[in-house]
């Protein structure tokens, strides 16, 4: 079975309360893109489950890669056989994408079919929750509004057709911990649903639809705020990092090559996609 994993961006990221286990409570709406990566899992060839990882190279042991907590929590749960998972990475780590999130939701739902286990998506947004707190937003994998520590998730309506999504990745790396570290929780009255509903993006960051960890990573990560004023200086309507970065997304009303982005940022990873 193949399955393509894919990446998010944030809309919006207010930190509003610091938690008594030390975890933090957000309001964030997550909207999928079509930045995926390459998942397949067939049944395995011995006795044990294996994990084959190409591409970018992810820096940690096989059995601390999400993908392969994903497999042992359904194993724990359900009993399922081995199995190999061949897994390429194309989405950047570290830039706010969810990437490694997304892959082990992906694990999941592959296994529910392969197994014919019938499993809801309620059930394996459970599951997913274990793993990591953006983990259960790609097994439902639409526009959603987190909010808690982001596992809470409730539908919403945003329309963005007719757009073009640019995401930038500089190189650098934000450690979610540094993120967090510099940031103030505070409460927020943005009603983000209703807000991204009616406004059009060219309208978003007057109304106050912010990433609240922009204030701490761009003072101490120049280049990455730097991203975001390139895509508004050739024309994005609207501009923001992505979850706790390194990535930064424009939404354009005009239609953009990748020629065009490629000059803009060399070097840098991209994407670029009709909405």
């Amino acid at each position: 079975m193949i399955v393509f994993p894919n990446a998010k961006i944030n809309i919006g990221l207010y930190i509003t309360a610091r938690r008594p286990d030390g975890y933090h409570d957000i309001v964030s709406a997550m909207i999928p893109t079509d930045w995926c990566d390459i998942l397949e899992i067939v049944p395995a060839k011995g006795v044990e489950t294996t994990l084959t990882v190409t591409g970018r190279g992810v820096d940690c042991p096989a059995e601390k890669n999400l993908v392969m907590r994903a497999y042992r929590a359904m194993e724990q749960r359900y009993g399922i056989g081995p199995v190999d998972i061949y897994l390429n990475k194309i989405i950047p780590d570290g830039a706010g994408l969810g990437g490694g999130s997304s892959d082990a939701a992906f694990t999941i739902a592959a296994l529910n079919k392969m197994f014919c286990l019938e499993l809801d998506d309620d059930t394996m947004a459970g599951i997913a929750a274990t793993i990591g707190s953006d983990c259960p937003f790609f097994i439902y994998n639409r526009p959603m509004l987190a909010t808690g520590t982001g596992t809470t998730l409730s539908p919403i309506e945003i329309s963005l057709n007719g757009y073009t999504l640019v995401i930038v990745k500089p190189d650098a790396h934000v450690s979610t911990a540094e993120a967090y570290g510099g940031c103030a929780p505070r409460p927020t009255s943005t009603s983000l649903p209703d807000l991204l509903a009616v406004q059009p993006p060219c309208d978003w960051t007057e109304a106050g639809v912010e990433n609240d960890f922009e204030r701490t990573v761009f003072r101490h990560h120049p280049r990455i705020a730097g991203v975001k004023e390139d895509l508004y200086r050739l024309g994005a309507e609207y501009a923001s990092m992505s979850g706790s970065g390194a990535s930064v997304f424009g939404i354009f009303r005009r239609d953009i090559l990748a020629d065009e982005i490629r000059g803009a940022f060399p070097g840098m990873d991209f994407h670029v996609s009709k909405l």
